[in-house]
């Protein structure tokens, strides 16, 4: 599969391209900065330079041409203001999925954060706010379209090591979870085409990852 990644240099995305690349497929990650390039291809992906918060659709979906999948793991990281977390955490997905539409790719991955989709709870850090805010907005633009689209919605970020088990379902228990199992499910997701259409919580575990994603399309039927 050749699967196009925004947000290319994050994280999780450089993991993904990582497990990507390691069987085989053609992971293509999309950054902005060019000092990033190196550091992506030695991942195995091929990079593409191109600034979701300036680009427009069209652009982006002359890199989409020939892609399989689309992943949006993009975010616009500690310490930005709100105007970053709109343009890109919101913003750029919603220009990810115009161009997956233009260039006719259906098949569409967010990485949203648990806790989005319902207004924060009094007392939140008013940073986390507007990031949950934004995520819930990208969210519900991407389930209004025609697309085969899926939603993650991970809990907080370590960088353990992986241990290839998780929690994941509709609601699960929130808890921490290591980038290396975020990006092994996304994995997962990609190759279950009955995932399409479900938005799914994801937290560390003691299920195999292959037994989960198959379990929550299950209780989806």
């Amino acid at each position: 599969m050749r699967i196009a990644i925004a947000g290319g240099h994050g994280q999780i995305a450089r993991r993904l391209s990582r497990q990507l690349a390691e069987r085989g497929d053609t992971p293509l990650a999309i950054v902005r900065n060019p000092e990033h390039v190196a550091d992506v291809e030695a991942d195995g992906a091929t990079a593409v330079l191109l600034d979701l918060e300036s680009a427009d659709a069209a652009e982006l979906a002359a890199q989409l041409s020939d892609a399989d999948a689309v992943v949006f793991a993009a975010g616009a990281g500690p310490g930005s203001g709100a105007a970053r977390k709109d343009t890109v955490d919101r913003g750029a997905a919603a220009l990810l999925a115009d161009a997956a539409q233009q260039a006719g790719v259906r098949r569409y991955l967010l990485v949203s954060s648990v806790g989005a989709g319902a207004e924060p709870p009094e007392g939140t850090d008013e940073t986390f706010v507007v990031y949950l805010r934004a995520k819930t907005a990208a969210e519900e633009d991407l389930r209004a379209r025609d697309l085969d689209w899926t939603i993650l919605r991970p809990g907080g970020l370590t960088d353990d090591a992986g241990t290839g088990h998780v929690r994941l379902g509709a609601e699960v228990p929130h808890g921490q979870v290591p980038r290396d199992d975020v990006a092994a499910v996304l994995v997962a997701l990609l190759d279950e085409p009955r995932t399409a259409g479900l938005v799914l919580e994801l937290s560390e575990g003691a299920t195999p990852i292959a037994a989960a994603v198959a379990a929550a399309t299950e209780r989806e039927d």
